[in-house]
């Protein structure tokens, strides 16, 4: 009996010296961190490229402009009706007198002049609107708005300024 437990102890001896011996690089490399390879930088843009928009004719600027100074306007008067946030009057107004003077551009001087008292009309609008801070005059400069919009679109809907285009 000794004689054979001799014999197993020394064969399992024998494997593991083999094993260790041999060992098993694919286990080894199984479970080793590699190295994090580094991203390819992208190349550094040196001079900016700036992208030109589409050529557009004045008709069709025209027509962008003042879908977009209409559009705010609604929002203007929106944001006048629900009267819960008091910043937002104020960037529509601001954004319906940007889209208004980029109107006035591309107008002869005789409805540059007419485009004006809509203009500072949209600006008296917007004074009073930054005064009004609790929401006390929410129904006049509403009124007031809603006035501006359909006075602008009675005079300078497309159709009707088409001739007067510069």
């Amino acid at each position: 009996m000794r004689l054979t437990l001799r014999k197993i102890l020394s064969l399992v001896v024998v494997l593991i010296l083999a094993v260790n011996l041999a060992g098993c690089e694919a286990f080894v490399r199984k479970f080793t961190r590699k190295p994090k390879k580094d991203k390819p930088l992208e190349p550094m843009v040196l001079a900016p490229e700036v992208y030109k928009g589409p050529d557009m004719t004045r008709e069709e600027l025209y027509r962008q402009y003042f879908l977009y100074w209409k559009s705010w306007q609604d929002e203007l008067i929106q944001s006048l009706t629900d009267s819960k946030n008091h910043k937002k009057p104020i960037d529509c107004a601001e954004q319906a007198l940007k889209n208004l003077n980029q109107l006035r551009s591309m107008l002869n001087s005789d409805r540059q002049k007419k485009l004006d008292i809509y203009i500072r009309q949209t600006e008296e609008l917007k004074a009073a609107v930054i005064r009004d801070i609790y929401g006390n005059d929410l129904a006049n400069n509403r009124q007031r708005a809603e006035r501006i919009r359909i006075n602008m679109l009675r005079d300078f809907v497309y159709p009707k300024i088409k001739n007067f285009l510069v």
